[in-house]
């Protein structure tokens, strides 16, 4: 290995490193943290927590930890449309940070380490668009939840994150079965 490839090589796994890193809550500046932790405290007052949610955003605009806050926040709250709105916001990361086409429907399965569970970026990548499939199910664009899924399981074959039940979920609907 030369001493340019090997320089490029520690560049490049140091880079996906700190990536990951910050996906796992690292480069959140404590007071964010806090925010976020007082968002969970306060969860039943949707408009403290929601302002403790904004206050984390803008102390790490576009942090993972903070997406991550306000979907989890949105979700369970049931307000789907808002959640959709932040998985879609960590899907354009989650593609920019695996330096992949920002266009799910453009990914192909050599694009990112999509095989590898232990593979933190990729692995986000895959959850992130199941959210986006199962939102979009729920919120009625049934076409392009089944097309999300899909391209899930062209990329994760042996479905490590789970989307083969909303597949059959999917499928169920389709048949007219309740349950």
């Amino acid at each position: 290995m030369t001493a340019t490839h090997h320089s490029e090589t520690v560049s490049s796994l140091s880079e996906e490193a700190m990536l990951a890193d910050a996906l796992l809550g690292g480069g959140l500046p404590e007071a964010a943290a806090r925010h976020l932790h007082q968002a969970g405290l306060t969860y039943q007052n949707d408009d403290v927590a929601e302002r403790y949610l904004r206050a984390a955003q803008a102390l790490a605009p576009g942090h993972a930890a903070v997406l991550i806050g306000f979907y989890r926040f949105y979700f369970y709250k049931g307000r789907l449309s808002d959640a959709l709105s932040i998985a879609r916001m960590c899907l354009h990361k989650a593609a920019h940070d695996n330096r992949i086409a920002p266009d799910w429907r453009s990914v192909a399965p050599g694009d990112a380490d999509f095989g590898s569970y232990e593979a933190v970026l990729p692995r986000f990548y895959l959850f992130t668009l199941k959210a986006y499939a199962y939102l979009r199910m729920r919120l009625g664009n049934v076409i392009e939840g089944r097309a999300a899924v899909s391209k899930l399981l062209h990329l994760d074959p042996t479905d490590k994150v789970g989307a083969r039940v909303l597949l059959d979920v999917l499928d169920r609907m389709e048949r007219g079965d309740d349950e």
